[in-house]
This record gives C-alpha cells, sequence and structure tokens, in this order.
C-alpha cells in the first residue's frame, strides 16, 4: 500500500468506512453515535475531497464496530 499523497490516503480509507458501513446497514448518525465521534467528523472522513487527518484510535473505534480489520480501511478496492 503505497500513497502518493495524504489526500490520496484519506480518499481510500474515507470511501473504504463509507463501503463498509452501507454493507453493515448503518446510517453516518448510527456509526458515529457508536464509534463515539460526531456526525460532521464522519461525513468529513468520508467525503470525497477528505483532507482531515484522523486518529489510529478513531479508525480502530470504527473498525470495531464495523467489525472489519482496520487494515482493510488501507485496502484500494
Amino acid at each position: 500500500m503505497n500513497f502518493s499523497n495524504d489526500t490520496e490516503l484519506y480518499r481510500v480509507i474515507g470511501a473504504n468506512i463509507k463501503r463498509y458501513r452501507k454493507q453493515a446497514k448503518l446510517t453516518q448518525a448510527q456509526l458515529a453515535e457508536y464509534s463515539e465521534i460526531s456526525v460532521s467528523y464522519l461525513s468529513k472522513i468520508e467525503a470525497v475531497g477528505c483532507n482531515k487527518s484522523l486518529s489510529i484510535s478513531v479508525l480502530n473505534q470504527i473498525a470495531n464496530v464495523l467489525n472489519v480489520e482496520i487494515t482493510n480501511f488501507f485496502k484500494e478496492v
């Protein structure tokens, strides 16, 4: 997994979170609540043009709620 810049990295992570959230049939509000983050923060993470960094802790919380390996968020699909 190589990313040419942070924007590309955040795009892949956000797209994967959105994909797994939809597979789990969760709304942004539900995932945000279960992950203990705000809906606006989750919305920014999932946005195509996201340039907002996020912590490993937040990624871990989201991965746990979605029941996926955290490394799956970094894989280009």
